[in-house]
């Protein structure tokens, strides 16, 4: 029996919802626009926030790791998110998680760090256009006006009963990323649907 495992196509987790996802966009005359981005790259990186190891993968990612709690940072392709005091993911374009992995830990060199790929565990949904934060906030109890939660904000959370982590893009226009697990997205993108009905009719 051949191995088909390393031969099969990838298949997204919402790839099933990308016509209805399309379909809301069109009908929604611009008010939001809905689709998937499938297999970002996602690492999970703990450290030392104070010791060498921060620095030395702020230096590898091209930015330094953010402190200030619920930021997101960007520089190029790379965004990171702070998720806790001491840890915080990385979020890059698909097929990039082996290499990022590797430069993480070898930056950190000995020091006590721990690097985990969660690709596989979420996928991304972006939400865009002028009423995406109405919709959002449908099913979201944190504050989205845009004084609190604007542009280079981040924090996880739960949306539609379905935990997240609802990311603003550092520009406006660029929306919103929700990442849920994988398990999760097919519910949450009926929930979306369903909530933006009052702009798609």
């Amino acid at each position: 029996m051949a191995d088909t495992a390393l031969t099969a196509p990838l298949r997204s987790p919402l790839s099933h919802a990308a016509d209805r996802l399309a379909a809301a966009t069109r009908t929604s005359g611009g008010a939001v626009r809905l689709a998937e981005l499938p297999f970002l790259t996602q690492i999970n990186v703990r450290l030392d926030p104070k010791g060498a190891a921060a620095d030395a993968v702020g230096l590898i990612l091209g930015l330094p790791l953010p402190a200030e709690p619920g930021t997101a940072v960007r520089a190029g392709e790379l965004t990171v998110l702070w998720l806790g005091p001491d840890e915080w993911l990385v979020v890059g374009p698909p097929g990039g998680q082996r290499g990022l992995e590797s430069r993480i830990r070898e930056a950190a060199g000995d020091e006590p760090v721990s690097v985990i790929d969660v690709s596989a565990q979420r996928t991304t949904l972006l939400v865009t256009g002028p009423r995406a934060r109405d919709l959002l906030a449908h099913g979201c109890s944190l504050d989205l006006h845009p004084r609190v939660f604007g542009p280079g904000r981040c924090a996880q959370t739960h949306l539609g009963r379905t935990q997240v982590v609802l990311v603003a893009r550092d520009d406006p226009r660029a929306g919103f990323w929700v990442l849920v697990r994988s398990s999760f997205a097919g519910y949450l993108t009926d929930w979306l649907l369903d909530a933006a009905a009052e702009w798609t009719g």
